[in-house]
């Protein structure tokens, strides 16, 4: 039997109707704001140059504080308690992103916590892999096999900084100088 081989086709750039589609009530909330545990996950998105991306996507999904992955529905449908761990954000017109969220404890297996994280931007045929460490871990010499592969400059890409409120901060650097260390699937 003749089986025929289909060839994958092109990614094409999203945009630039991002909003449709993919918004839904309070996304940015993983955590509900102010609640126990809940801290600001923030920062900007860059482009080459270092210029604000105004109109990218952020969406991320982390453990809960205590290492365990969440199972409770309600990802799309925020009910004001639940952690889903999942979270979509846009960027402001300066390239700011913003998430309540919660830090990601540590896992069973000794591995530093970290969020998952993807971008999708204006000019992006596809979307972008990466991840958000937790600085604590990483100043505790906690690594994986991800970070055990970079440089010390590519791995402090994807390392958040604590601000003095114990909310995180973490820049995605598109392309050019310190550029984010994404991931190919």
């Amino acid at each position: 039997m003749d089986e025929k081989i289909l060839e994958p086709t092109a990614g094409q750039t999203v945009g630039p109707f991002f909003k449709f589609g993919v918004e839904f009530d309070r996304m940015n909330e993983v955590a509900f704001p102010h609640s126990p545990g809940a801290i600001v996950l923030g920062g900007q998105v860059l482009d080459g140059n270092g210029h604000p991306i105004p109109d990218a996507i952020i969406e991320i999904f982390g453990a809960d504080s205590d290492g365990s992955v969440p199972r409770d529905r309600g990802t799309l449908k925020r009910d004001g308690h639940s952690f889903t761990g999942f979270g979509r954000t846009f960027t402001n017109d300066e390239g700011h992103y913003e998430f309540w969220t919660r830090n990601p404890g540590a896992t069973e297996d000794g591995k530093p916590p970290f969020f998952a994280a993807i971008v999708y931007a204006r000019g992006l045929p596809n979307k972008l892999h990466t991840r958000v460490y937790l600085p604590e871990a990483i100043a505790d010499g906690q690594t994986d096999s991800l970070l055990d592969s970079l440089s010390g400059d590519e791995r402090a890409t994807l390392v958040a900084t604590r601000t003095q409120a114990g909310y995180l901060e973490h820049t995605f650097r598109l392309q050019g100088e310190k550029e984010t260390v994404f991931l190919a699937y």
